[in-house]
């Protein structure tokens, strides 16, 4: 990769340019995203993943831009058009934008009044008025008048059209009103749909709506350009198109000369015509498409922030497992779990209204919990799951089964998808749903893999940012989360498996097909024996797979296969064996890092070495914990402010957190009512109520100490 897209990216991470180098080559070397960030620190200087993913993001889109110069450079080059300098303008160009510039006069166009002015035989005359090499250009236009050219006012209105469009194509002159745009205010007015639509009644805070441009909040922007598309708002910028015609009228004399009065009337039309109907919608459209990239960056950020939240969410581990699909009239859909997820049983009952069969459902209950020895309740957070969570609370369950509620998001987009009827073929979507729920608390790592991101409810206009800044986000957001909490080789799922580094879903199917051959995998090693397992596949997985009760304990831990020789020196020089040193924090604690730094393996490998060592296949994510909502809070109407609520953050947003307090409609807990702190996704909270809208089902809280 050239040098100065090097120096670019460095300075847009906030890193050296060696770092981005090495990356550079890591990525073109064929390695992923986590093995970068986790097993060559040295060469990376111990770049996390976030830092590695904006490395290659960059990375890409410079290796797209060169491929952009490439195919301009050819077509000017064609046209005998193309100058040394020109052509060195072009080559150092890291902005896309002011690329599209320096291309534009030379892009083949679409018939223009230029066009027409130019097949008219107009452009000697408007070449003059240009390099102001006339004073009277009635006089001089009056030689154009014949064929096509009717009169001296026609041939100086065609040569007027040719430096207009030759103004708007002109580099500097876009470069200048787009920094001034920038500096303005976007503006909006509701249009004539908005008044006779009752869906644009959700935009009315905009009906009259004007902010800098550059202060606009993201998801104001997202909103405003939402409802443009749906035709209720007309947008644009307060620009002053006086002081832009002055402005590139000044730089023109600046370059040219200053023309007589004559002349200068000529030119002044030709800038103001150029201003307002070839400029003005160009700019206004390229600076609000720049604040919207912006403003994509930042929901897409926010979206993987809460994803990986979502995806590292507690869980409660193998534990036997009873999930509850709540509902009213159509029953609570119950599957019962074993402790590795499978599928033991499935009922549906009716504790609820129409039906009330609380005896039956009651007896229902007791009976799974006994006959299928479950550990932990897990209750879906839709309808009707405050009454079935009372419900449950009055079965008299043993004291150590621990009711949990859990996020039904994304549950029926599963229920419905290939996935699931791969998983369960002879089952209807409401016991898939079921399951799914269950599996959630167990593993959310494991079962959220399976879903689209976007289903989960935990993103920011997702709809509308940039659908491969956000997939690509996304991606990796999943591959950070799978890869740094490590996968059981001999339990996960192929789906789960596919997100591991090196692997994808080809490699999945294999791995999980010749696992079903041999009855498990024993080591590490056996990996090399999977059908399409390359050496390099191997490298980039294997420190991220875990065989428990491996034949070698370093298996289940995150220690490379690559680095088993400096644990056996470790091992040696201690004289004990390595199996001993796992786990073991007195020997581990008389290890000299700096002793056994060698080649490519630093002190940063060596240092990672010793925290497994001491730790072995340590799950980053803490244990779920039970939580109640306050019990006498069941619907908008039960709330008044000044209440003080327990409740738990369901999504964070630019603008603040929504809070599920126990009733259908979730809290608002504002940007500013928060006191500086920073809330995470299913973190409990108290809050306390504000102020309660119930024509608008809108819930203000302000977030507790």
């Amino acid at each position: 990769m050239k040098e100065i897209y090097i120096k670019c990216i460095a300075g847009k991470v906030g890193v050296k340019d060696w770092q981005v180098e090495n990356c550079v080559h890591l990525f073109e070397e064929g390695n992923t995203i986590p093995f970068i960030s986790r097993y060559r620190k040295e060469k990376t200087g111990g770049l996390d993943d976030a830092q590695v993913a904006e490395i290659q993001h960059w990375t890409l889109v410079f290796t797209e831009m060169e491929k952009r110069k490439e195919g301009i450079l050819s077509t000017i080059e064609s046209k005998g058009a193309l100058t040394p300098e020109l052509r060195k303008r072009i080559e150092d160009c890291v902005v896309a934008g002011e690329l599209e510039d320096l291309y534009l006069p030379f892009r083949p166009k679409r018939r223009t009044r230029a066009t027409v002015a130019r097949e008219n035989g107009l452009e000697p005359l408007a070449d003059r008025m240009w390099n102001v090499s006339l004073n009277d250009p009635e006089a001089e236009a009056a030689k154009y008048v014949k064929g096509e050219v009717s009169s001296v006012q026609e041939a100086l209105s065609g040569a007027r059209d040719i430096i207009a469009e030759r103004l708007s194509e002109s580099a500097q002159v876009r470069n200048s009103l787009r920094q001034a745009f920038r500096a303005r205010r976007i503006e909006t007015k509701a249009t004539k749909a908005a008044s006779s639509s009752p869906e644009a009644s959700k935009y009315r805070s905009y009906f009259n709506f004007s902010m800098p441009l550059q202060k606009i909040p993201s998801h104001n922007l997202l909103a405003i350009l939402r409802a443009q598309n749906e035709g209720f708002l007309s947008v644009g910028l307060d620009t002053d198109p006086q002081k832009c015609g002055n402005r590139i009228y000044y730089d023109f004399c600046q370059e040219h000369r200053y023309p007589g009065p004559r002349l200068a009337d000529q030119l002044r039309q030709a800038v103001d015509d150029a201003f307002k109907r070839l400029l003005e919608p160009s700019i206004t459209n390229e600076v609000i498409k720049e604040a919207k990239e912006k403003a994509d960056k930042e929901s897409v950020a926010v979206f993987g922030d809460n994803l990986a939240q979502l995806l590292l969410s507690p869980p409660v581990g193998q534990k036997r497992t009873m999930a509850i699909d709540p509902g009213f009239r159509n029953g609570c859909k119950i599957a019962c779990l074993d402790e590795h997820g499978n599928l033991l049983h499935h009922e549906i009952i009716y504790p609820h209204p129409p039906q009330n069969q609380k005896v039956k459902s009651i007896m229902a209950v007791s009976s799974m919990v006994e006959e299928y020895a479950v550990e932990a309740i897990a209750i879906g957070n839709g309808t009707a799951s405050r009454e079935t969570e009372d419900f449950i609370k009055r079965v008299g369950i043993p004291d150590n089964v621990k009711v949990y509620t859990v996020s039904e998001d994304g549950a029926s987009i599963y229920s419905a998808s290939e996935v699931a009827r791969k998983e369960f073929p002879d089952e209807d979507v409401t016991v898939r749903g079921a399951v799914s729920i269950g599996r959630r608390l167990m593993d959310p790592l494991a079962e959220l893999v399976k879903i689209d991101p976007k289903s989960l409810g935990v993103g920011q206009y997702q709809h509308d940012v940039d659908q491969g800044l956000l997939r690509e986000k996304l991606d990796n957001t999943v591959a950070a989360c799978v890869n740094s909490v490590g996968v059981n080789v001999n339990t996960a799922s192929p789906y789960l498996l596919s997100y591991v580094s090196g692997i994808g879903p080809a490699l999945a199917s294999n791995i999980v097909s010749f696992r079903s051959s041999i009855g498990g995998f024993k080591s590490r090693r056996q990996l090399r024996e999977v059908p399409k397992l390359g050496p390099k596949a191997f490298e980039q997985c294997a420190g991220f797979l875990r065989i428990r009760d491996a034949e070698n304990p370093l298996d289940n831990s995150a220690v490379h296969p690559e680095c088993y020789h400096i644990v056996d020196r470790m091992a040696s020089d201690l004289g004990v064996t390595a199996s001993s040193l796992v786990g073991n924090e007195e020997l581990i604690a008389r290890i000299r890092p700096e002793d056994y730094v060698e080649g490519d393996f630093g002190l940063p490998t060596v240092n990672d070495i010793l925290k497994e060592l001491a730790k072995p296949g340590l799950d980053p994510r803490q244990s779920a914990q039970e939580f109640s909502f306050a019990d006498d809070i069941h619907e908008i109407d039960d709330l008044k402010p000044g209440m003080e609520l327990p409740g738990i953050v369901t999504n964070v947003t630019a603008f603040g957190a929504f809070v599920d307090i126990g009733i259908h409609e979730n809290g608002l807990v504002h940007v500013s009512r928060m006191h500086g702190k920073k809330l995470k996704l299913h973190q409990t909270v108290r809050v306390r109520v504000l102020d309660v809208d119930l024509d608008r089902k809108r819930i203000s809280l302000d977030l507790m100490a």
